[in-house]
C-alpha cells in the first residue's frame, strides 16, 4: 500500500505521517530526508543547497523523481511531500489542511519566532512555491482535484487522523 500525505507548511503532514507509520507499521519517508540527502552528496549544508535549489530546477525535479522511484520499489510506504500526490502512483492520496492561524501559531512554537513573523514568512514562501510549482510542473497546488481525501488537521489530533485515513483505507 502506498499513500500520500500533503499539505502546506504547518497543517502536520509530518507528525500525521509518523504516527500512521507507528499504527500501521508501514515506513514513511520525507520529501525533506531526500533533499538532505541530496545536499549530502553534494558536500552541502540544508542551507546551502537550498539556495542553490532557489535558482536551479532540476533539483526539484531529481527530488519528485527519487521519491517516485522510491514509492515504485516499495510494497508499503507512506510518502510526506507537498506533491508527492503528483509524482507517486499512490493507493490514497491524502492533503492536509489548516486554518492560517493555526498553521502560523504551529510554525512560530517550533521554530521559536512571533506568529507576526510566522505568518509573514507564510505569505511570502507560498507565493513563491506556487508560482515554481506552475513553472516547474504546471501543478496548481491550491486545486485539491488529485486527492482522495482531505482531513482539516486543524479539528483532529494526529491520532484521530491517523484513524480516519485507515478507516478510509478500508473501505477502498
Amino acid at each position: 500500500m502506498i499513500i500520500t500525505i500533503g499539505g502546506l507548511a504547518g497543517t502536520g503532514t509530518t507528525t500525521a505521517a509518523k504516527v500512521l507509520s507507528e499504527k500501521l507499521d508501514i515506513p514513511y519517508l520525507s520529501t525533506g530526508s531526500i533533499f538532505r540527502q541530496m545536499a549530502k552528496e553534494r558536500g552541502m549544508s540544508v542551507l546551502e543547497f537550498g539556495e542553490l535549489a532557489e535558482n536551479d530546477t532540476s533539483i526539484d525535479i531529481e527530488i519528485d523523481k527519487r521519491q517516485a522511484e522510491l514509492a515504485e520499489s516499495s510494497d508499503n510506504l507512506i510518502i510526506e511531500g507537498r506533491l508527492s500526490a503528483y509524482f507517486v502512483e499512490a493507493d490514497l492520496k491524502l492533503w492536509l489542511i489548516t486554518p492560517f492561524d493555526v498553521r502560523a501559531a504551529r510554525i512560530a512554537e517550533r521554530e521559536d519566532k512571533t506568529v507576526d513573523l510566522a505568518k509573514e514568512e507564510i505569505i511570502i514562501r507560498e507565493e513563491s512555491e506556487a508560482v515554481r510549482y506552475k513553472e516547474i510542473h504546471d501543478i496548481d497546488i491550491s486545486s485539491m482535484d488529485i486527492y482522495d481525501l482531505v482531513i482539516n488537521s486543524g479539528t483532529f489530533l494526529p491520532e484521530q487522523i491517523a484513524d480516519i485515513i485507515i478507516n478510509t483505507l478500508k473501505v477502498i
